[in-house]
């Protein structure tokens, strides 16, 4: 009986310390364009990156330079204290609106054109694709990773990143140097908002049994 105490605090107590899941890129699909004929494919990424040129850990000056589309996850949940304007959605978005970032980007090299999808775990709110709102929305970022070129970001004419369905992009380019990033905000994390509840479920499972445990070493 010794070791029911031991037990629950490991067992129960473990998803408590992992934290909630956050909002995150789950699929993406390179369907058209020089890109998808060269062997383009969807490529998420985890920070810190590992890109093949420049300084570690960087994005957004020739860093990678291949026919694949790129995204990673940025900050997760947040609040927004202020309004934020976007290029794409109903906006501007309100203050105490929370919300996910990701960032998507294709860096070709020498110039090609893609058409391709990417999915999220929870609806898209908007998308910032100008280069002053991709700059005004970098407190979203918190990942680590060096945003180089901020004055080169974003999407030419001609370029199209659109909201294709509840938890879909789709992204229509074509870019060369230093190729095109877009971030896109989606909704409050389901995964985080059941998570939540569950974990402090599982703690008080799991202090009541530690206590019944203990109440039983001292009869």
């Amino acid at each position: 009986m010794k070791k029911w105490p031991q037990f629950f605090a490991s067992v129960l107590f473990l998803p408590w310390l992992a934290g909630p899941a956050d909002a995150t890129v789950i699929a993406g699909s390179v369907t058209g364009g020089t890109a998808f004929a060269a062997g383009g494919t969807f490529i998420k990424l985890t920070p810190p990156l590992a890109n093949p040129f420049g300084p570690p850990n960087s994005v957004g000056d020739d860093t990678f330079q291949t026919p694949n589309l790129y995204a990673f996850d940025e900050d997760q949940n947040i609040v927004l204290a202020a309004p934020l304007d976007v290029d794409v959605g109903n906006g501007p978005l309100p203050i105490g609106t929370t919300v996910a970032s990701h960032y998507v980007f294709f860096d070709p090299g020498p110039t090609q054109t893609m058409v391709a999808t990417v999915t999220f775990d929870a609806p898209v709110l908007a998308i910032l694709t100008s280069t002053a709102r991709l700059a005004a929305s970098d407190f979203l970022a918190n990942t680590g990773v060096n945003y180089l070129n901020p004055g080169l970001r974003g999407l030419e004419v001609g370029d199209l990143v659109t909201i294709s369905g509840p938890n879909q992009i789709t992204f229509a380019t074509s870019a060369s140097t230093p190729g095109d990033y877009v971030r896109v905000l989606t909704a409050f994390s389901p995964a985080a908002a059941i998570a939540e509840p569950t974990t402090l479920l599982l703690l008080g499972i799991g202090m009541a049994a530690v206590g019944a445990a203990a109440r039983r070493r001292k009869q």
